[in-house]
């Protein structure tokens, strides 16, 4: 195993723990207060990752869609982890990011961050990609598979296809029985040379590290997260409360622009590939524009060769690869509330066991602001929905 890679994990993951405690995010918050009264009207301060997750964000502010919304915004600002990601955001450095769906609970309920989803940033868009030797889940058994952090949905899906496979995840200890599975975190951009060079037996993260690998040759598809949870929220929209309250218009015309930027992206998936790519000008990502195109834009010929390999068994869901569906259905958030109780992580997670997930659902998220973006940009219809605000969650395996 990659001893560097796990070291600079754990430090990640342990300081991330202590970021989403309430004496970790204490001080932070004390510096967002102070920074939120010096300066009322800060601009659109967008915090990322280079994943595709991010595209919303990246495309809104790469087509001056803030700017036609009235609003000022600062060149997006990229970090290297989850970590720093979210000590930037309490302490106010950035006001607008895109969050890890299990990360924003952590955040609201054991950090007591005053913080809200108010849009689903992206939907699908991982995979769990294996060794090419691997031929079914079964085989994973006695092997170690990497995660990208613990508070991931990556870790809730992968738990959950383990289970329906009669195998255990391990999060802890060296000896791995022939029906458990080793989980470790993993920096993503760490994941395709471990695999290549066998220290894994596989990874599950999102794009476009999957299609990294498949470009590289050193892995394969073996199933997509969007082909076990139908149109799951990978990644979120989180701000802070304080301008959801104090800046409501302020909010609105951000959120207007998220919803504008999904639009254009589902509708001009090539130009989005380009526009995230390192060739762009802007050079929001380390990434290669052909890379970004298989998973933007995969060809019906990709969709029958993975069909055909079972890493597309719901053929009927017709899920996209990634898409981009902005309303936080609340049956999504508290079906993940009552998932994350029965998933294995490193850390306290006590504070779940007291949490109602209808309750929590409605605590977590603030909808106001993407009802009104929907509706000036075409409804749910617009985005492949029925207009209906409520559905219900379907999980296969």
């Amino acid at each position: 195993m990659c001893d560097d890679s796990l070291d600079h994990s754990r430090r990640e993951m342990l300081k991330l723990a202590a970021l989403l405690g309430v004496s970790g995010s204490l001080p932070l918050l004390k510096a967002f207060e102070a920074r939120a009264q010096s300066e009322p009207n800060a601009p659109v301060r967008i915090g990322y990752l280079p994943i595709t997750d991010a595209a919303p964000l990246l495309v809104a502010h790469g087509r001056g869609l803030f700017q036609a919304e009235g609003v000022e915004a600062e060149a997006p600002r990229m970090f290297r982890s989850w970590a720093q990601l979210v000590e930037a955001f309490i302490a106010g450095q950035v006001n607008v990011v895109h969050l890890l769906s299990p990360m924003t609970v952590w955040s609201r309920f054991s950090g007591r961050v005053p913080a809200k989803v108010v849009a689903w940033n992206h939907v699908n868009g991982s995979a769990l990609t294996v060794a090419p030797s691997i031929g079914d889940l079964t085989q994973l058994g006695g092997k170690t598979v990497a995660v990208p952090f613990w508070n991931s949905i990556h870790n809730v899906v992968l738990q959950h296809l383990l289970r329906s496979h009669g195998l255990e995840a391990l999060t802890k200890g060296d000896s791995i029985g022939p029906k458990q599975v080793k989980l470790v975190v993993m920096p993503p951009p760490d994941m395709p040379p471990a695999l290549a060079s066998n220290r894994i037996a596989g990874y599950i993260v999102a794009e476009p590290f999957n299609a990294l690998a498949e470009s590289l040759k050193v892995g394969k598809i073996l199933r997509f997260t969007g082909d076990v949870w139908k149109d799951h929220a990978c990644c979120v929209v989180f701000m802070h409360e304080r301008d959801l309250t104090q800046r409501a218009d302020w909010s609105q015309h951000v959120v207007n622009a998220i919803v504008k930027a999904q639009l254009w992206t589902r509708q001009n998936r090539n130009e989005a590939a380009v526009l995230l790519s390192k060739d762009d000008a802007h050079k929001y990502t380390p990434h290669p524009v052909d890379v970004l195109k298989r998973v933007l834009s995969p060809t019906s010929a990709d969709w029958t060769a993975y069909k055909a390999s079972g890493a597309r068994l719901h053929d009927d869901w017709d899920a996209q690869r990634i898409d981009f569906k902005p309303y936080p259905y609340p049956s999504y958030t508290e079906e993940l509330i009552r998932r994350l109780k029965q998933t294995a992580v490193e850390g306290d997670a006590s504070f779940l066991t007291k949490l109602d997930p209808k309750q929590a659902a409605k605590e977590l998220v603030d909808d106001r602001f993407v009802k009104k973006a929907l509706a000036a940009s075409g409804g749910l219809a617009a985005f492949g929905y029925p207009e209906n605000l409520t559905r219900t969650e379907v999980v296969g395996s």
